[in-house]
């Protein structure tokens, strides 16, 4: 049978498939999108260095997204060894103040503030780094004579129009791996995350000069692309340790680029014929999560279907056999969305990707690229994830490697009618819930917050269906919601959840019922 043919009849049973999916929305999925900051690609806006200006962007994008379904927030906190957060070794970045080392005006701590917002509203904030990246350009004028490039310049080579730390230097290791757990020690944070900037891209007739440094350090090592990728494994498998030592519910991902291998260089790598990532970037994602490094990688699949280097579906089913029980999320271009040429001309594209993913059993979601892109609605995908696709809330996948223990059901659920005025007059009736925090799991955890269910009247205790959902908190000390969403004249009923760190889900609490009309 025709390939293509074969493809479009497995895309059609998987539409089928998940049509019901789709209108209900999986309770577990992790719907990501990239904030980027370098260059000031997302936030906080070109020029826009007053500190109550980004903070308003950061809330509009923030609220967005919610209405969206986002429930993960991978912020770029360091885009070029600088920081993006108060509590650092390292300078703050220009793309936040205008000037490299200077503190935002009025002074606040953006990582801070952007973690907080983020929980408030049931959303993960992930800290995206860029282990490598040192300057974003060569322009003197934008370096501080206190910067990294300036106190330690025999770390760095420069390619690209860019310095960059050299990753053979054990010094370089171990200093990047301090600075990432300086936010994983300070920061309320969910999880950390790289992205595919390992070694550089190649670029035309330019060379890397690490030869003195494999000369140095190379020893035992057959060729120096051996040790460039030796070089990147310790980093990320240092960091695992490191982040699980020192908070155990804390995520590690990374973003690679979305080929591997091809399989023409390596029988397990994928039926793609382009620009791979172990060779080209010495990144050897497929062994991170063969190792049980990364709590969950999340390839960038910016190719359309049917694309002949590097097809989208091959990729897609090519990562799904190779998660070795970790979570896969797809990389979803959606800044490519309007493109006028190949795949891309069919509009339809981002929303056909993400069908294709929820029909894939070993896919736990996906992540857009990038934040602008979804709020300037390119193509209407955010339209389409806001009526459709994200309809309803969802959590994130739980991690049972990590933590498989959920807590205990919160006590003493109770409701009563409270009477809403508007001057002296009563304006409307609102149910009012409380409820008694569960004691502590057998591991002794207590719950980090509670999910409220509304029912009508009639229906069972369902808290599988997402569309019960009212309300997500990540705050176990608010054990008390309003329902300013319920109609008049109804009967509803109420349970409320807990859950841990990992978004682990106790048994639902005890119910309780009420009329929205009030009676004197």
């Amino acid at each position: 049978m025709n390939k293509k043919i074969t493809i479009l009849l497995i895309l059609l049973i998987g539409f089928s498939k998940t049509f019901a999916q789709i209108q209900s929305n999986p309770k577990r999925e992790f719907r990501g999108v990239w904030v980027a900051t370098v260059a000031n690609i997302d936030w906080p806006s070109k020029k826009n260095f007053d500190t109550e200006i980004q903070k308003q962007e950061f809330i509009q994008m923030l609220d967005t997204h919610q209405k969206n379904g986002i429930n993960a927030i991978l912020l770029q906190v360091r885009p070029a060894a600088d920081a993006f957060y108060a509590k650092s070794r390292e300078l703050w970045s220009r793309y936040l103040t205008g000037t490299q080392g200077k503190s935002p005006y009025p002074y606040y701590d953006p990582l801070e503030f952007a973690i907080k917002e983020a929980h408030q509203r049931g959303i993960e904030l992930h800290a995206w780094f860029n282990p490598y990246r040192a300057t974003f350009d060569l322009v003197d004028a934008n370096i501080s004579s206190q910067h990294i490039t300036k106190q330690k310049p025999n770390w760095f080579f420069t390619y690209g129009g860019k310095k960059l730390f050299n990753p053979g230097i054990p010094e370089v290791q171990s200093y990047i791996v301090q600075v990432i757990m300086d936010v994983v020690h300070n920061y309320d944070i969910d999880g950390v995350h790289f992205d595919d900037y390992f070694y550089p891209y190649p670029e035309k007739n330019q060379f890397l000069h690490d030869e003195k440094t494999y000369k140095k350090y190379g020893a035992g090592f057959s060729s120096i692309e051996d040790w460039r990728r030796h070089n990147v494994d310790t980093l990320i498998h240092r960091l695992s340790d490191s982040i699980h030592i020192a908070k155990k519910y804390l995520k590690f991902g990374i973003s690679p680029f979305g080929i591997w291998r091809n399989i023409f260089q390596d029988p397990n790598g994928s039926e793609t014929n382009g620009f791979d990532g172990y060779s080209r970037l010495y990144a050897d994602a497929r062994k991170w999560v063969e190792s049980g490094w990364v709590d969950y990688i999340n390839p960038q699949i910016y190719f359309p279907f049917y694309y002949k280097a590097a097809a989208y579906e091959k990729l897609t089913d090519w990562w799904s056999k190779n998660t070795f029980n970790r979570h896969l999320y797809i990389g979803l271009a959606a800044y490519r969305s309007e493109e006028k040429k190949g795949g891309w001309l069919d509009r339809q594209q981002i929303p056909n990707q993400i069908r294709y993913l929820r029909n894939n059993p070993h896919v736990e979601g996906s992540v857009f690229f990038s934040s602008k892109s979804l709020l300037n609605n390119l193509a209407g995908v955010g339209d389409s994830i806001r009526e459709n696709f994200y309809r309803y809330p969802a959590l994130t996948p739980t991690m049972p490697w990590l933590d498989n223990i959920p807590p205990n059901p919160p006590q003493n659920l109770r409701v009563e009618i409270v009477k809403i005025h508007e001057g002296d007059k009563i304006d409307h009736f609102m149910p009012f819930l409380e409820w008694s925090a569960p004691s502590k799991a057998v591991d002794n955890e207590m719950a980090y917050g509670y999910i409220i269910y509304r029912f009508d009247e009639d229906a069972e205790i369902n808290t599988y269906a997402p569309k019960n959902i009212l309300k997500i908190l990540f705050d176990a000390s608010q054990a008390s919601f309003s329902d300013n969403t319920a109609l008049p004249h109804r009967k509803y009923k109420y349970a409320v959840t807990a859950i841990d760190r990992l978004k682990n889900e106790s048994a639902p609490s005890n119910s309780v019922r009420v009329k929205t009309s009030y009676k004197k």
